[in-house]
């Protein structure tokens, strides 16, 4: 089933953002991962068969591998959703899950472990990334030297904004800020290299921490397509922006037309869709070793 939007009739909710909605059970939260997609800020009006199944599924994976950190998830299985749910199954199984109710905390945590994106950029103007200095002569794509942890703001609307370390202490206090920049780091480069046995090259990621009894937990979504660009090994090469699994793909045929970035978004075409529907499948099957339940 192809959701581009829940519709849950008698249940709360409190909050929908680019592809999640979020609805108040109680004693819990409701996170539903829809198949939206958004590139440049912006939500398409065109939505991905299966996304939202590969996201959930897919953090549901990494949360279960990575029991060194407590997570948030309640529970994924839908049988073991209250009955209140049940009338809605064909929309929620396979991509919902119950969840803690933590208090987010108002930082992203950037993961950086190759020169991409953003900062391939601002490395090519002041030779740094988010300010931290790097060696002169790198290339496109190029491993760092060392993962830089860069966190930046939780933009409501329009773009996140990098922020230093020392505005992370002082935004979490610097005993939570320094344990999520440990916590980050450390998913980050298990998370790397489970994905390299398995062909892929996690290049950066961010992950959502929050506090539930003044415990930092991991929250909201992990090593997804949506939020960390996946390489596959085998194109691999510095000096060139290498193919990927993540909506990149989206990305690049956006910037082929003449949309200036800012809503309405335009469609996609079915051919863009299809290819990026089974690129999500694959790093979820590469990742995982199964199929998409």
């Amino acid at each position: 089933m192809l959701l581009h939007a829940p519709e849950l009739p008698g249940i709360h909710k409190i909050a929908s953002g680019k592809v999640r909605d979020i609805y108040d059970l109680g004693e819990h939260l409701l996170l539903v991962a829809s198949d939206r997609i958004s590139a440049f800020d912006c939500i398409l009006p065109t939505a991905i068969p299966r996304k939202g199944e590969v996201l959930t599924q897919l953090s549901t994976f990494w949360f279960e591998k990575f029991d060194f950190l407590p997570n948030h998830i309640v529970a994924t299985a839908f049988t073991d959703f209250p009955s209140v749910l049940h009338p809605f199954q064909s929309q929620l199984e396979g991509r919902s899950m119950l969840v803690k109710k933590a208090q987010p905390l108002p930082v992203e945590c950037v993961v950086r472990g190759y020169l991409a994106g953003s900062g391939w950029k601002e490395y090519q103007a002041s030779q740094s990334v988010c300010g931290i200095p790097l060696p002169a002569g790198l290339q496109q794509a190029a491993k760092l030297p060392e993962t830089l942890f860069t966190p930046s703001t939780k933009a409501v609307s329009g773009h996140d904004e990098n922020i230093s370390w020392e505005e992370c202490c002082r935004l979490l206090g610097e005993n939570v800020a320094t344990q999520v920049r440990a916590h980050a780091i450390a998913l980050y480069e298990a998370g790397r290299t489970w994905a390299a046995s398995k062909g892929i090259i996690i290049a950066d990621t961010k992950f959502e921490f929050g506090l539930l009894n003044g415990q930092v937990i991991l929250i909201d979504e992990c090593l997804t397509p949506d939020s960390s660009r996946f390489w596959p090994a085998s194109d691999y090469a510095p000096g060139m922006s290498p193919p990927s699994f993540d909506k990149q793909f989206v990305r690049d045929y956006l910037e082929t037309l003449t949309w200036d970035k800012t809503p309405p978004a335009p469609s996609l075409p079915d051919a863009i869709v299809e290819r990026t529907s089974a690129k999500y499948q694959e790093a979820y099957e590469r990742l995982t070793g199964s199929k998409l339940g």
